[in-house]
């Protein structure tokens, strides 16, 4: 499986089809939810997905502090095959990016609530009541990087 991360201006038109095939394929197909899934934000992103021979099989994008929050965010979170940890191996490099490349303090996301627990265990914690967003339920979480462990002390 290769890890890829590529900003907005770095993708190729075969890659951004790509991406663009599998989040309307899930967040607008699949989950019914009829709304402008590519939208402005995906100018100022980092987009991290794994492939194989078979093509994308996770994806995420990582905005900087500033677009979505005041923290950086991550979002549409996608694994082709659910439950085989392709979603938490994606997940950590996201944060990682955030706190290194985006030289964020804190980040913060918007899951849809029967995830939760997919982004407690990378350390999320959940900071809002449940809305609905596009008729779906959701939480805001945050992970705040001062207070991991694995961070304490290191030096971006």
């Amino acid at each position: 499986m290769q890890l890829i991360i590529r900003h907005f201006r770095d993708l190729t038109a075969d890659e951004l089809l790509d991406l663009a095939k599998l989040r309307i394929s899930v967040f607008v197909v699949e989950q019914k939810c009829p709304y402008q899934e590519m939208d402005e934000y995906d100018r100022d992103a980092w987009h991290i997905w794994l492939a194989d021979e078979n093509g994308i099989q996770a994806y995420l994008r990582v905005l900087p502090p500033g677009k979505a929050f005041p923290d950086a965010a991550i979002g549409r979170v996608i694994a082709v095959k659910r439950h085989c940890g392709l979603a938490s191996r994606l997940l950590q490099e996201g944060i990682r990016l955030a706190r290194t490349v985006c030289r964020a303090d804190a980040v913060q996301l918007e899951a849809q609530t029967y995830a939760r627990g997919l982004y407690e265990k990378a350390g999320f914690r959940q900071v809002s009541g449940e809305f609905l967003e596009d008729g779906i339920p959701h939480i805001r979480m945050r992970l705040d990087f001062t207070d991991r462990e694995d961070h304490k002390g290191e030096n971006t």
